[in-house]
């Protein structure tokens, strides 16, 4: 099984999928392999979402931004799509079997360092609840 998680950016809502996905898969004994990608590239992990990924044991920092054509996109199982507001450019996908999550992406929150952090901990909370019943479900 291979399922891919795309947005935007490729630096937060997929990053901390395609991280906790391959944790989980791993921890249950699941053959999956998970990429993510998007489909205007950021060029880095945003580093709010590494470090709220850390905070629950899960390393995503070596993890790389990555462009639709970098990964096996036709030949991906299932495709998750992460995007939340019509001002983001969701990518649209060839295939049959396409999932949708509306997140809120937390790259967008302005303020604090407190307020940021907030708002990436929401998204990877909302993150870590669909990928575990998705994992589940395989």
């Amino acid at each position: 099984m291979k399922i891919g998680f795309i947005c935007t950016g490729n630096s937060a809502r997929s990053q901390m999928a395609e991280g906790f996905a391959k944790y989980y898969a791993k921890k249950l004994g699941k053959n999956v392999e998970v990429y993510s990608a998007g489909s205007s590239p950021a060029g880095y992990v945003h580093p709010l979402a590494v470090e709220v990924m850390r905070e629950i044991g899960i390393d995503i920092s070596k993890q790389k931004s990555k462009s639709l054509e970098e990964i096996p996109l036709n030949k991906l199982d299932l495709t998750v799509t992460l995007c939340g507001d019509a001002a983001e450019n969701c990518p649209i996908v060839p295939r049959a079997n396409v999932q949708h999550w509306r997140l809120f992406d937390p790259v967008r929150v302005e303020g604090t360092i407190e307020e940021k952090l907030k708002a990436f901990r929401e998204v990877r909370n909302e993150v870590i609840k669909r990928v575990k019943k998705l994992i589940e479900s395989l």
